[in-house]
């Protein structure tokens, strides 16, 4: 069967043209539903009945909201991380690269600010610093150190988990590496 993906949204929406841009770069077909936001469809209403906002992504019957949650998604189903502990051979070596690379390019936007915003922590480190708890499964399944090759990123979520906003928002690695470890029994991937 394959994938039923929608988009709740409206041209102008900068929120929505974030999803857009994903959706995109990942190559996912889906089908565009534009909004009245003055006279909300049934269907807005019933996906996302409590802010009744775009954009709203239904994959397979099922809404995600919020813009930042719902690129963070399409990210996550369609490859990404992922790669790296579910396959193995030069597909393995091949996800582990392409996510070197995109950690290398946030590496370089970052430069020598303690944070992506400059002297503050902010919206971007936010938006990134979650990604940090999948580090550890990432490694361990696939046998590397990003600290090896992102040294600065590495020091930059350290300096992020020193905020007890973020050490006591963020999941524990090691717990995230055991379901991760869970998710491949479960999908037969040793």
């Amino acid at each position: 069967m394959a994938d039923e993906v929608v988009l709740l949204d409206t041209y102008y929406s900068m929120f929505g043209m974030r999803v857009r841009i994903a959706l995109a770069e990942k190559g996912v077909e889906y089908e565009y539903r534009e909004q009245n936001l003055v006279n909300k469809s049934p269907v807005l209403l019933e996906m996302n009945p409590v802010h009744k906002k775009i954009p709203v992504l239904i994959h397979n019957g099922k809404p995600i909201c919020e813009s930042l949650i719902i690129v963070q998604y399409i990210d996550e189903v369609y490859e990404a991380g992922r790669r790296v502990w579910s396959t193995k051979g030069e597909q393995q070596e091949a996800a582990k690269k392409d996510l070197l690379e995109a950690l290398k390019l946030l590496e370089a936007e970052l430069g020598d600010k303690p944070y992506f915003g400059g002297d503050n922590f902010g919206f971007l480190d936010v938006a990134l610093i979650p990604f940090y708890s999948w580090f550890h499964a990432y490694e361990t399944c696939g046998n590397f150190s990003i600290e090896e090759h992102c040294p600065k990123l590495i020091e930059w979520a350290k300096r992020c988990m020193e905020k007890q906003t973020v050490s006591k928002s963020l999941a524990d690695p090691n717990k995230v590496y055991d379901f991760v470890l869970v998710l491949k029994k479960r999908h037969g991937i040793e």
